[in-house]
């Protein structure tokens, strides 16, 4: 069984071990170096109340199999309403559910925060990331242009985004991530 619960900054070193090789293996992501486990520890920090990490764990012997967080699309507070989603699991455990029932339960719980839209960038070719942000209800919203060079090789970045809620005008403030726990569809 697998269990959901908020990141703490004591997961650094645990998430920092399933994100570390996403990092230095492939393009998956954006830098080119694994943050420290101080970096990761602050990250967690950072996100505060108002942008959830949620860590999926074995239910028998805790032991982390990996997690899923929202953090701002951008600087400015018009923006306070959009988030960008991302989500990693333990190489090994990569077709067994965990990555869909993290982003299940992030895109349930970030809908509860009043969040509208999430948003996703994905470097490509990306075809199995793809298919499961599809399957989340995402949608192409569009490509940056060879905006990514690691591994030797320009990259493009496709973004993909989900409507979370139909924004009202005015919005409705995003709530904190206290206020509605993980929310688990």
């Amino acid at each position: 069984m697998i269990d959901l619960r908020p990141a703490t900054p004591d997961d650094a070193q645990a998430l920092l071990g399933i994100y570390g090789p996403y990092v230095v293996t492939n393009a998956v992501s954006f830098e080119s170096l694994p943050p420290t486990p101080k970096e990761m520890r602050a990250r967690i920090t950072a996100a505060g109340d108002t942008h959830p990490w949620i860590v999926a764990c074995d239910g028998e012997s805790g032991l982390v199999l990996g997690y899923a967080f929202a953090k701002p699309t951008r600087p400015g507070n018009a923006y306070r309403f959009s988030v960008e989603t991302a989500c990693y699991v333990a190489g090994e455990l990569e077709g067994q559910g965990i990555r869909r029932t993290l982003y299940s339960a992030l895109l349930s719980t970030l809908t509860a925060m009043n969040y509208t839209q999430a948003i996703s960038q994905l470097t490509m070719p990306q075809d199995k990331a793809i298919l499961l942000h599809e399957a989340m209800g995402f949608r192409r919203a569009g490509v940056y242009r060879e905006v990514c060079f690691k591994n030797g090789q320009w990259i493009d970045v496709g973004v993909w985004q989900r409507e979370l809620s139909q924004p009202g005008t005015p919005p409705d403030e995003p709530l904190g991530f206290a206020a509605t726990g993980i929310v688990r569809s």
